[in-house]
C-alpha cells in the first residue's frame, strides 16, 4: 500500500495520509516547543491493509456519516437498500472510506485526494440517488493539520448528503502521563436519544455523566453518543483534548455546518473519537420523517465547500 507523506517545511510537522485505504490521514505528528506529539492513533500496520476501515486515522465519512437504518431509504419517490455491515443491520460511514482514491495533486506540505463513486467504486454508483465527487487537501501548516473538503455533484440529479469524519485522537499526548489525566471538551448542550445507535428522533438535555461542556475526564465516562447544539463563539467553534500533566492540548476547529459531535470512547483503547458531522445518525429517514436535522441535496453541477482543523499545542491559561 503507498503511503504518503506531507511535511511543514518550518516546524517540521508530518502527517501520513494512504489513499488505498479511503485517503486515510493515520498520523499526525506536531511539533510543539521542538518535541513530537502523536496525535492520531492507529492500529499497529494499518497502513499495510486488512484493518477494519473506521477503526484508525481519520476515516472520512460520505455521502452519509454513521448509519442509515436497515440500508434502507426513499429519494424522490425511489427506494435505495444499501449493504448493512454492523451489528444491528445497518448500514454505515458511507461509501469511500474502503475504496481507494486518486492523488491528484502533491507538494511537500500538501496533498489531495478525489474520490468519484462512478469512476473509482462503479460498482456502488446504484446505490445512490446520484454520482458524486469529493475532494480533500491535507495540508500541513506549523503545528495544525488543515483539512479542506470539496463536494461536487457531476449529474444531472440532485445529490442528497451528509458529511463526517471519525478522527482517533491518541491519549495521553505525552510518554509521561496517563489516560486518566486527558480530558475532553465538547461545546454541545443536547444530545440525541438513542435506540441501538439510531436516533428516536428526540432530543435531551444533558445531564451530569453526559455533560462535555467544561470538560470531563476520559476515564470517567463511557460514550457512544450524538451531540447537538452546539455553540459557536463566533464563525467556528473548537472541540479540546487536553493532557493535563503533560500541558498539552489537541483542538479541532469546524465551521457550525459541523453541527453534529459523536464522541465514542473505544473500549480497551487509549483514543477518543470525537467526530464532527454535519447531520445526525440515519439523517435521511429522520427527513423523510419531518424532522430538520441537517441533511442536505447539492444541485447539479454545482459545488459545496468546507473545513476542519485540528491543532496540537500548549495549553493555554
Amino acid at each position: 500500500m503507498a503511503v504518503l507523506t506531507i511535511t511543514d517545511p518550518h516546524s517540521g510537522s508530518t502527517a501520513r495520509i494512504a489513499p488505498d485505504l479511503g485517503f486515510n490521514c493515520f498520523e499526525f505528528r506536531a511539533m510543539v516547543g521542538g518535541k513530537p506529539v502523536d496525535v492520531l492513533d492507529a492500529v499497529p500496520g494499518f497502513e499495510a491493509g486488512g484493518q477494519k476501515p473506521s477503526g484508525s486515522g481519520i476515516p472520512i465519512l460520505f455521502p452519509f456519516p454513521n448509519r442509515i437504518h436497515t440500508g434502507r431509504f426513499q429519494w424522490e419517490g425511489k427506494e435505495y437498500s444499501l449493504p448493512t455491515t454492523d451489528k444491528f443491520g445497518n448500514a454505515i460511514h458511507g461509501l469511500c472510506l474502503d475504496r481507494p482514491w486518486r492523488v491528484i495533486e502533491q507538494k511537500d506540505d500538501l496533498v489531495t485526494g478525489q474520490f468519484q463513486l462512478s469512476i473509482d467504486a462503479p460498482d456502488r454508483l446504484s446505490l445512490w440517488p446520484a454520482d458524486f465527487v469529493i475532494e480533500v487537501d491535507y495540508e500541513i501548516i506549523h503545528n495544525r493539520l488543515r483539512a479542506n473538503f470539496r463536494i461536487g455533484n457531476p449529474s444531472n440529479r440532485p445529490l442528497p448528503w451528509g458529511l463526517g469524519t471519525h478522527p482517533y485522537f491518541k491519549l495521553p499526548l505525552s510518554p509521561e502521563s496517563q489516560v486518566g489525566d486527558c480530558l475532553i471538551e465538547v461545546p454541545a448542550d443536547r444530545r440525541w436519544e438513542l435506540t441501538d445507535c439510531l436516533p428516536t428522533g428526540t432530543l435531551l438535555d444533558l445531564d451530569e455523566s453526559y455533560d462535555l461542556r467544561d470538560g470531563a475526564y476520559v476515564s470517567t465516562v463511557k460514550l457512544d453518543d450524538v451531540y447537538t447544539g452546539v455553540q459557536c463563539d463566533g464563525p467556528q467553534f473548537d472541540c479540546t483534548v487536553m493532557d493535563e500533566r503533560a500541558g498539552l492540548q489537541v483542538v479541532q476547529t469546524c465551521p457550525p455546518i459541523f453541527r453534529e459531535i459523536v464522541v465514542f470512547t473505544p473500549p480497551n483503547r487509549a483514543a477518543v473519537c470525537i467526530e464532527p458531522y454535519t447531520c445526525p445518525t440515519d439523517a435521511v429517514n429522520l427527513t423523510a420523517r419531518g424532522q430538520d436535522c441537517g441533511w442536505r441535496s447539492l444541485d447539479p453541477g454545482s459545488e459545496f465547500h468546507t473545513w476542519i482543523d485540528i491543532t496540537a499545542g500548549r495549553v493555554l491559561a
